[in-house]
């Protein structure tokens, strides 16, 4: 039986199960540390809708999906699929009943083909040796599902972002699942790219498959879901039909009142120079970056996933090394040839990916924030206990970190654990601080405290370098922006003439046009909205 004709066969077996057909929650419960952070929740899941789950970081939402497939086990309630009790004690359970989980962090192994990569833990062997043209196949068929044309027999390695997005994706069809959750899937991708998705999800949707779709995108949600439910400190307060509830309302739902978040025109810059970086190129990433970030500016980059914005930021930081350019710190040229060069010269960067990249999740909170900074809070080369926790908390009331910070970082919420990542860069007040993607997987409560803690850094004179997907956050930021396409430098535009208009034109300079541009901004005003219009 071929990929579309076993997918197919779960569609009409779904169909033959009438009102029986689902996966059901009901009373889920969990506790950490005598803590609930799961409280009695019901959910019912149909073969080939959708749910879209909402919430604040750390109202649950995780927890739920984690308890669904197999990752932990709940204090209480039960689950059934089909009518059939449903107990999965480890993920290959939850998998071998149909229900796969696609990770916010891509979960890749670069060397390994793209094949092996689909099938890794379970590759066919024929006479004691691994098919490969049988993976190879069976591969590509789950990759056209998804439509996607790499090349299954070549690495994962140099491949972008939204390519092994659909990989994961075809590793999750390759399990033949019936039901499917998407764990803030569009993260990482630029606007095509998350349509991209939700034309994949529409294509599940018609074999049967049923999703739950998590996201802080409040308008992913309201396009892709059938039905929204939301979660608050742990309990279920909202299930709607999606066409029924607003933006507005659903951002009620999930903090408890009323909510309007304003982006204010930040203060002036002084005209001191923080940093200056002139010819900075790499051959085949980006070529010719020249720009200068004052005292007390923020300054955006702006440009479509691919850009070449992350690379430039991380040849600034150490983290990646430049063919040519230089770079100055306050007027003094610098030579930096890596993170902790970068660091002595007064540039600390707060990476995209948190867990990968940013954080140790075995280790607490507080031992996290003081990590790099270790031998200067060290006496007689001891560092006490009692000082990394006068620190860490001192960071902790300052980013309104909510949740302990003497338990492992990995058990917070993804904005607290991002609020955390940031406190590890401020212990020692850096001079230019670099934010890629700062708010990524951030509810819109945390979203308020990091644009504040940015703009109080900038009015102490730090220079502060923010790049992000989302337009509207980069224009609401910034003093200027710097536009980028094809590992170019487009344009520098001060914030009045800085208009979704004019960035997107530029964005998308020898990049053929597949959406249509935002409503512009006012630079010279305040510019204020409801925090759910973000959501885009």
């Amino acid at each position: 039986m071929t990929v579309v004709q076993t997918l197919a066969q779960r569609t009409h077996d779904g169909q033959a199960n009438g009102d029986s057909a689902g996966l059901i929650c009901t009373g889920l419960s969990k506790s950490y540390w005598g803590i609930p952070v799961l409280k009695g929740v019901d959910i019912t899941l149909r073969p080939g809708n959708v749910i879209g789950l909402i919430g604040e970081n750390g109202a649950g939402k995780s927890t739920t999906s984690s308890i669904i497939a197999g990752i932990v086990e709940a204090n209480g309630g039960s689950m059934t699929i089909d009518g059939v009790p449903y107990e999965p004690a480890r993920p290959s359970d939850a998998l071998k009943n149909g229900v796969a989980l696609i990770h916010q962090e891509i979960r890749m192994v670069p060397e390994l083909s793209v094949a092996e990569n689909i099938f890794i833990g379970r590759l066919p062997r024929r006479r004691g040796v691994i098919d490969r043209n049988r993976i190879n196949d069976e591969a590509r068929e789950y990759l056209e599902l998804v439509g996607s044309q790499t090349d299954p027999r070549r690495p994962v390695a140099g491949l972008s972002i939204a390519a092994q997005q659909e990989i994961e994706i075809a590793r999750a069809l390759s399990r033949e699942p019936k039901y499917i959750i998407f764990d803030e899937p569009s993260a990482s991708l630029g606007q095509s790219e998350t349509q991209h998705v939700f034309a994949q999800i529409a294509a599940l949707r018609q074999r049967g498959v049923g999703i739950v779709y998590i996201s802080h995108r409040l308008e992913e949600i309201k396009e892709v879901a059938d039905t929204i439910v939301c979660l608050r400190d742990g309990a279920l307060v909202g299930n709607w039909p999606a066409s029924e509830i607003t933006k507005d309302e659903m951002v009620k739902a999930m903090v408890g009142r009323d909510f309007v978040f304003s982006h204010r025109r930040p203060q002036p810059a002084t005209d001191e120079i923080a940093l200056s970086v002139t010819g900075l190129s790499k051959a085949g990433v980006f070529e010719g970056i020249d720009f200068d970030v004052r005292r007390g500016e923020i300054f955006g980059f702006a440009g479509l996933v691919g850009a070449g914005r992350t690379e430039v930021v991380r040849t600034i930081a150490g983290a990646d090394q430049a063919d040519a350019g230089e770079i100055s710190v306050r007027g003094e040229v610098v030579h930096i040839r890596n993170p902790r060069s970068g660091i002595d010269a007064g540039i600390a960067m707060v990476p995209e990916d948190r867990k990968g990249q940013g954080l140790n999740l075995d280790r607490t909170g507080a031992e996290n924030i003081t990590l790099p900074w270790e031998r200067g809070l060290s006496s007689a080369g001891i560092i006490t206990k009692k000082k990394v926790t006068a620190t860490a908390n001192k960071l902790r009331d300052f980013l309104d970190i909510r949740g302990r910070l003497d338990i492992p970082v990995g058990s917070l919420s993804g904005g607290n654990q991002q609020k955390v990542l940031l406190a590890k860069w401020l212990v020692n007040e850096p001079k230019v601080l670099i934010l890629d993607e700062p708010t990524r997987g951030v509810d819109v409560g945390a979203k308020m405290t990091i644009y504040e803690t940015i703009r109080a850094l900038a009015e102490t004179g730090v220079g502060v370098i923010v790049v992000s997907s989302e337009l509207e956050e980069v224009l609401g930021l910034s003093h200027r922006v710097l536009v980028m396409s094809g590992g170019r430098q487009r344009a520098i535009l001060d914030r009045a003439d800085a208009t979704p208009e004019a960035v997107m034109a530029l964005a998308l300079s020898n990049v053929p046009r597949e959406s249509p541009l935002e409503s512009p901004i006012d630079g010279e005003e305040e510019f204020r909205t409801p925090i759910s219009t973000q959501e885009n």
